[in-house]
């Protein structure tokens, strides 16, 4: 995000893609000298006086170090309040922020907030992917948009949080304190004073820019989109790599208040582990979660679209006869997709009326996992049969 703090009046219409919007020198400065010293200095040195193991642990140990403290703090803590924390860890992933050059928590969580309310519009959303790849990117940082200008009306709650006023109210200072003097102290320490400084100091700054840009850039334009199609976001493994987890951006847009993104165990999801091992001492509680029956409900609700996308295609292939045969399955599908929302409405309520009297808990509770299960169970063989007939669909 914008990394210095910029005093503006509430936003109003965003310029278009062809007007030109006041040039912010000060993040132009920054985002073009800080590549351009990484291209020149980092090979340069190398060459030269070559790089030390202590120089290459700095540049992963402050890469991840920062990068945590935006996915953790920045984003699913701060900005959608996904779990609770600890004030200390609420420090450390303020301090460390501060050091990856994002702008401080508050700027950064209200235009996040505000990128979530009116994704894809290119007037209000401040780094909306339909303007280019260019422009969420970086270029909607390089100047002065009114899309993203400050507006802390929706962010009072970050506002009243002492870790996020004091970061706020210290920003600069934070930010080129931790900047060189983390990597400078840490090199003295280790006698490495340069080789750590460009290695975990500049490159790793460029790298944590560039890491998160790609999530607002290239994860709204490839990638999978198994949960909505209502918006740009996208599922992308490599972004998730990139990104400590963040990559999961479909499944992020449609449940942003999940403390996870990668919700399938083999996901590759850093934040989502580092945020549960916290749960587990203590550190981090009120973890949330959406339940596995909406998640599911989505991707059920994602294959009818792709299965009536197919049969449309095939409509001008097949005779009356065969496509009226697809269209009556699938619509037998999809009345048993509806009967098993129904179901799943019934049992809740049935739940909740039961846990108000209090009588037979834990049986209740047991009946109700069991049958929650078996409609779990209904709906990813329903998503199956309908992948099924998408696909074959598709190839007649």
């Amino acid at each position: 995000m914008n990394p210095v703090p910029t005093p503006a009046p509430g936003p109003g219409p965003a310029a278009r893609p062809g007007e030109h919007a006041p040039i912010n020198w000060l993040t132009t400065s920054v985002f073009t000298l800080t590549p351009l010293a990484a291209l020149v200095l980092v090979p340069w040195y190398g060459v030269s006086q070559g790089f030390g193991g202590w120089a290459w642990a700095s540049l992963v140990l402050f890469l991840f170090a920062c990068g945590l403290s935006i996915t953790v703090g920045y984003h699913r803590l701060w900005s959608h309040q996904a779990f609770q924390a600890h004030v200390a860890v609420r420090w450390v992933l303020a301090v460390f922020g501060a050091m990856a050059l994002q702008n401080s928590i508050l700027i950064w969580a209200s235009q996040h907030r505000r990128h979530h309310l009116h994704v894809d519009d290119v007037d209000r959303d401040p780094y909306s992917a339909r303007r280019g790849f260019w422009f969420s990117h970086m270029g909607w940082i390089l100047r002065d948009y009114p899309s993203s200008r400050n507006d802390f009306s929706n962010a009072r709650d970050l506002e009243r949080d002492p870790v996020v006023a004091f970061q706020h109210r210290h920003y600069l200072a934070l930010a080129l304190g931790t900047n060189f003097g983390f990597p400078l102290a840490l090199g003295w320490a280790v006698g490495d004073v340069w080789g750590v400084f460009l290695l975990g100091g500049l490159l790793r700054l460029v790298l944590n820019h560039h890491f998160t840009w790609f999530i607002n850039s290239l994860a709204h334009m490839w990638g999978s989109q198994p949960y909505t199609d209502e918006n740009t976001a996208r599922d992308n493994p490599l972004m998730a790599f990139l990104t400590y987890g963040e990559g999961y951006h479909n499944f992020h847009h449609i449940f942003q208040n999940d403390y996870r993104n990668g919700v399938k165990w083999w996901q590759y999801d850093p934040t989502k582990w580092l945020i549960a091992a916290l749960s587990w001492v203590g550190l981090a509680s009120n973890l949330k979660r959406v339940p596995d029956l909406w998640i599911r409900r989505a991707q059920v609700a994602m294959q009818f679209k792709r299965t009536e996308h197919a049969l449309a295609q095939r409509q001008a292939r097949a005779g009356d006869e065969q496509l009226e045969r697809a269209r009556a399955r699938l619509a037998e599908e999809y009345a048993a997709f509806r009967e098993a929302l129904d179901d799943w409405s019934r049992v809740r309520e049935q739940w909740l009326a039961d846990r108000r009297q209090r009588l037979l808990q834990k049986w209740e509770e047991a009946s109700f996992r069991r049958r929650l299960g078996q409609i779990e169970t209904a709906l990813r063989l329903q998503q199956r049969r309908l992948r099924a007939m998408s696909r074959a669909y598709a190839a007649t």
